[in-house]
């Protein structure tokens, strides 16, 4: 096998190794087809076969090495813009009906609500605004 046939082996092999990466979306297989792309590279400059597969291997073990913890890393955070009720949490709303430890009615977000003060012997006024603390179902817990 000379150089030309050799490069062209490890572009159907980085070829071979994207398909299952398309496939399971496992992103190991597309650092061994860019550690693959490497060796090809590396064919195709004149290296020999032993230079070849070592190339390979180190671009692909560093890319899983480095890419992959950040990647983990990544995917596990917590999104930072809050959605849903996250988002509703901090705001401050207007008391409609007086809320107290048994209940009440503010309006948060343009939307009534049900209300309940933290504090149980504490009571809001209409008028007054209250901070948002927790969502407990329908009901915003308020101090």
């Amino acid at each position: 096998m000379d150089d030309i046939d050799a490069w062209v082996w490890w572009l159907i092999g980085a070829v071979g190794l994207g398909i299952p990466l398309v496939v399971t979306a496992m992103p190991e297989f597309g650092m061994l087809a860019v550690g693959a792309v490497a060796g090809a590279v590396t064919a195709g400059l004149g290296g020999g076969v032993v230079l070849q597969v070592v190339v390979f291997a180190a671009v692909s073990v560093a890319l899983i090495a480095v890419v992959r913890p950040v990647a983990t890393r990544h995917r596990s955070q917590r999104p930072q813009l809050a959605t849903g009720i996250d988002a509703l949490k901090g705001k401050q709303a207007l008391v409609l009906e007086r809320v107290d430890g048994s209940g009440g009615r503010i309006k948060l977000a343009g939307e009534v609500w049900s209300a309940r003060a933290l504090d149980t012997g504490r009571a809001y006024e209409a008028g007054e605004e209250v901070d948002v603390v927790e969502i407990e179902g329908a009901t915003a817990i308020v101090m």
